[in-house]
């Protein structure tokens, strides 16, 4: 299996995933330009492409879905509220009859030989969820967008070979920056975003040996940066109840302007 972020952030998400046979993306917040490039560096175009999967339908996750769905008849795979949702949407612009294919939390499903299992997050949107992508016995997880983790996440994430985890912001960055204060709310509460803290918290939960590598993702633009959230997950890794240092696994971020390195699995 392969793990690629070919952007990662507040401001547009895509992620690639795939197998010697099939290819998905984890969203489409981006360009359908951007998408292509980050694509073609793996030696592949949108026609390779065999499903897109959508954790949800704000913006930054969704901005070149229609793009894509006109120019090559890509299946939509989300859960029937965020289909709703994007139904309504007229950023979208027209998209083709029977694109989207309806998935349920806790359900695995496949494509070709990847085993998808979508689980609830708590998130201020329709219905949104994360995804563990499986393959034999690799498996990868793609979890951003957590208001706050419970065990039902931890449950999802146990024993992953690689991990794209939301580290989006830093507490007190987001309490005496610029933010409205509703927005602010909305960030720190229960269906907001993970603080790179509780994401240094949430990954001491998962650490096992064969856990090959992290990626940051959804990292805010005016709340964040990329030292910042390694030092801080790196802290709470050195600190945590767990036998594991930093120095024991790849953790990177990945970056909002530019596609990462390929992570094998």
């Amino acid at each position: 299996m392969r793990l690629m972020s070919i952007a990662s952030g507040s401001s547009g998400n895509c992620i690639y995933v795939g197998s010697e046979c099939a290819h998905v993306l984890v969203d489409a917040g981006i360009s359908g330009r951007r998408i292509e490039k980050g694509l073609n560096s793996l030696e592949l175009t949108g026609k390779d492409i065999d499903g897109i999967l959508v954790t949800h339908e704000h913006s930054d996750h969704i901005k070149g879905l229609g793009v894509l769905a006109r120019k090559y008849g890509i299946p939509i795979y989300t859960t029937g509220g965020t289909v709703d949702a994007l139904s309504r949407s007229k950023s979208l612009g027209e998209l083709p009859e029977g694109i989207f294919h309806e998935i349920r939390e806790d359900e695995p499903f496949f494509i070709k030989d990847l085993s998808i299992r979508p689980f609830t997050i708590p998130h201020d949107a329709a219905q949104p969820v994360g995804y563990r992508i499986e393959c034999g016995e690799r498996s990868v997880g793609i979890a951003t967008d957590l208001g706050k983790y419970n065990e039902y996440i931890v449950e999802n994430l146990q024993n992953l070979n690689a991990l794209l985890l939301e580290a989006n912001h830093d507490i007190r960055m987001l309490q005496v920056g610029k933010y409205p204060y509703y927005l602010k709310q909305r960030i720190l509460g229960d269906r907001g975003h993970l603080s790179n803290e509780n994401a240094g918290k949430l990954l001491c939960r998962l650490l096992h040996d064969n856990l090959k590598a992290v990626f940051l993702g959804h990292l805010s633009r005016e709340n964040n940066y990329e030292e910042l959230a390694y030092e801080t997950v790196c802290a709470e890794v050195m600190l945590g109840d767990n036998p594991y240092k930093p120095r024991d696994f790849k953790i990177q971020v990945a970056k909002r302007d530019c596609i990462s390195e390929v992570i094998t699995v």
